[in-house]
């Protein structure tokens, strides 16, 4: 069984449509779609259509959760929550009713079992989509604020934009990075791969090359909120 999975799309097809044309040669069994699709981007409502059209299990991020209700007071720093929420209303603009109830209802988790193995899958963290654990946390961290299924072999998130995999007792925690908003310095989309045959588990980050000036054109075409901040994002090692 091998599975891809991916996150932080954030209104991002152009980087999305380069990941799962990369996932085709691959020869991926399934696809798991990990959260944050719309906001943020310049193409949301084709990016979720992709999404959709995966016909795969999606679950919420924090970035769908503000779509659906809007960024509130002490979820970002406070200079940034009105230039946060006239992105968000904007995305809004750009859906559907239909496509906001869809958000709504995504699910926060996946439980799965891949030829043996458990996998437990969330955005954030298994309680919340907004708590931030990095790549550097000691493990006692990881532990207390990922692991908290304890039949499960390998546990997958996102929301951090920086992937890496680790290894804990025995266990595996790995975060997939994103797609259409990097933040590690390489201006590439990234995913994961968990392959296994029951006997073996195989574990990679994948990074793929995408069109980030096009990414860049696109936001000043469609006159999007804070384009100067996120084309630096899209054009630049931070």
């Amino acid at each position: 069984m091998k599975a891809a999975f991916i996150s932080d799309i954030h209104g991002n097809a152009v980087a999305l449509e380069a990941v799962l044309n990369d996932i085709k040669t691959k020869q991926v069994n399934k696809i798991y779609v990990l959260g944050d699709l719309c906001y943020r981007g310049p193409e949301p409502k084709r990016s979720l259509e992709l999404i959709q059209g995966l016909q795969t299990e999606v679950i919420k991020g924090n970035a769908d959760e503000w779509v659906v209700r809007g960024v509130r007071k002490g979820e970002v720093a406070e200079a940034a929550l009105e230039l946060m929420n006239q992105e968000r209303d904007w995305t809004v603009s750009q859906l559907e009713e239909a496509d906001i109830n869809y958000l709504d209802a995504l699910p926060t988790e996946l439980h799965l079992e891949l030829d043996g193995v458990a996998v437990h899958a969330f955005h954030a963290a298994p309680d919340s989509l907004f708590t931030v654990v990095s790549s550097f946390e000691p493990d006692e961290i990881l532990e207390t604020k990922l692991m908290l299924s304890e039949s499960t072999d390998v546990y997958i998130y996102a929301h951090i934009h920086k992937p890496y995999i680790r290894f804990i007792k025995g266990k595996i925690v790995m975060n997939i990075g994103s797609v259409g908003l990097p933040f590690d310095g390489v201006q590439k989309a990234s995913y994961a791969i968990v392959e296994t045959d029951g006997h073996r588990i195989s574990t990679s980050i994948e990074r793929v090359e995408f069109d980030a000036d096009k990414v860049v054109s696109q936001y000043k075409e469609v006159n999007y909120p804070n384009q100067n901040m996120l084309s630096v994002i899209q054009n630049a090692s931070l």
